[in-house]
Order: structure tokens, then C-alpha cells, then sequence
């Protein structure tokens, strides 16, 4: 199974799927890192392990349809099975959800459907909730509202602070990730159907 990683900025969880991938517990090969921020750490990480890269600003082309056209074909030259979105933070457009139905991974800092968006963490902290967690979820037409694959909750203790929530947050997104993508490949695999078709929604 062929995975590309689209991310915008410094890559950790980028690095864990690779970590994942590396380490055996993670049976893909992921061979495209599509960046919108050509200066972002997350291509420095690509780069360090021989990672094809590819990256783009937005603003050099007319509209949305534009850059995704060029990135599905970059994604088709590198037969990318699966897309896996880790800190990308972009809207994909009808023109990467159409030649990827079903096969677009989001992972989100909260139990969705709570906190869509932007400063998810940021967001939980302000409205003082006891239990915030983490999402990993398809992709469809929306803001952070595809089908659920997996979750975990992260409580929130009196003696947090908005840093060590952060810090909670990040080290189950690290673990996540990589077992729900692999957990989402074996089903797949296990059913003998296309990649993302019929998807039974399951949470953790």
C-alpha cells in the first residue's frame, strides 16, 4: 500500500507515520510528501529519509482546481493508494475528492463532532470541557465532518495547563494515527475491496 502525506508545517505526525512505517508496525510505504509551504520542517523531515517531496504555494496558481489537478497527477505518477492528511491545512477541493473518494485520512485534536477547525485544542481549553481527545477520520466535502474511523479521549485535570493538554494531545495523535491507518488497510485488505469503499464507521 502506497501512502502520501500531505502536511504544512513542522511534520510530527508525518515523522511518526514514517517512525511507523520503518519500525514494521506500519505495512505501507509512503511515497510522497505533498507540502503547501515549500519552507515547512515537514519537507526537511522528507528529505532526510530520501522521501519524494512535493511542493507547492497555492498562490502561484488561479484557484484551488488548479494545484489539485497537479497534485492528483503527482499522486498518480507515485501510485498512491491512500491519502493521509497530517497538519494540512487546506480544504480539499472537489477535484482531489473526486479521484480519491474514500481514500483520504484526516487525523483532528479533538472528539469530533466537537471543536471542528482551526486551534482544536485552543478551542476546548477556552470552553473548559473535563475531556478532549482525538479523531481520525475520512474525508468528505467538509470542515472535519467525514465519517469516524477511531478516537481517543484525553481528560483534562485542574493542574493542566493549555501546554501540557497540547502535549497530551500530540503523543496520542503520534500512536494513533499510524495503528488507525494500518487498522483501515488491514480491513480493506481483509474485505478484498477497493480502498475505502463501504466503509463501516467504527470507534475506539
Amino acid at each position: 500500500m502506497k501512502l502520501a502525506v500531505f502536511a504544512s508545517g513542522s511534520g510530527s505526525n508525518f515523522q511518526a507515520i514514517v517512525d511507523a512505517a520503518q519500525e514494521g508496525r506500519l505495512n505501507a510505504e509512503i511515497s510522497l510528501l505533498v507540502c503547501d509551504k515549500p519552507d515547512a520542517y515537514a519537507v526537511q523531515r522528507a528529505e532526510d529519509v530520501d522521501i519524494p517531496v512535493f511542493a507547492f504555494k497555492p498562490k502561484e496558481y488561479p484557484d484551488k482546481a488548479a494545484f489539485e489537478s497537479v497534485i492528483v497527477k503527482e499522486l498518480e505518477s507515485a501510485e498512491v493508494d491512500l491519502v493521509i492528511l497530517a497538519g494540512y491545512m487546506r480544504l480539499i477541493g472537489k477535484t482531489l475528492l473526486a479521484a480519491y473518494e474514500g481514500r483520504i485520512l484526516n487525523i483532528h485534536p479533538s472528539l469530533l463532532p466537537a471543536f471542528p477547525g482551526k486551534d482544536a485544542i485552543g478551542q476546548a481549553w477556552e470552553a473548559a470541557v473535563k475531556v478532549t481527545g482525538v479523531t481520525v477520520h475520512l474525508v468528505d466535502e467538509g470542515m472535519d465532518t467525514g465519517p469516524i474511523i477511531s478516537q481517543e479521549a484525553v481528560a483534562i485535570k485542574q493542574t493542566d495547563s493549555l501546554q501540557s493538554v497540547t502535549k497530551a494531545v500530540q503523543a496520542i495523535e503520534h500512536r494513533l494515527y499510524p495503528d488507525t491507518i494500518q487498522s483501515f488497510i488491514e480491513k480493506q485488505r481483509l474485505e478484498g475491496s477497493q480502498v475505502g469503499n463501504d466503509y463501516q464507521t467504527s470507534v475506539n
